[in-house]
C-alpha cells in the first residue's frame, strides 16, 4: 500500500521487486491506474524474502524516482 502521488498529470504507478535489498529491481506490474494504492504479488515463493519499490508515471511517460524500499517475507505453509 502506498500514498497517492500529488502530481496533477499522473498516469499511473509501476511496482518493482528484487530478492536483494537495494536492487536491482524488475518490473512486476503493468501500468496501474491512478486510483490504485496497493498491489498483491502473486508470483512469490513461500519462505522467500522480497524487496519492493513503487514509481509514479506521468502522462508523458516519465517515471519518478523509486519510493523507499519495503520488504516482505512469504510465510511457509
Amino acid at each position: 500500500m502506498w500514498d497517492p502521488s500529488p502530481s496533477t498529470n499522473l498516469q499511473g504507478y509501476k511496482v518493482y521487486r528484487s530478492q536483494v535489498s537495494g536492487g536491482p529491481y524488475n518490473s512486476i506490474s503493468g501500468m496501474l491506474t491512478t486510483s490504485t494504492s496497493q498491489f498483491a504479488d502473486a508470483t512469490v515463493f513461500s519462505g522467500q524474502r522480497y524487496f519492493y519499490v513503487v514509481t509514479s508515471v506521468d502522462v508523458n511517460g516519465l517515471e519518478s524516482a523509486a519510493s523507499s524500499e519495503v520488504s516482505a517475507t512469504v510465510p511457509t505453509p
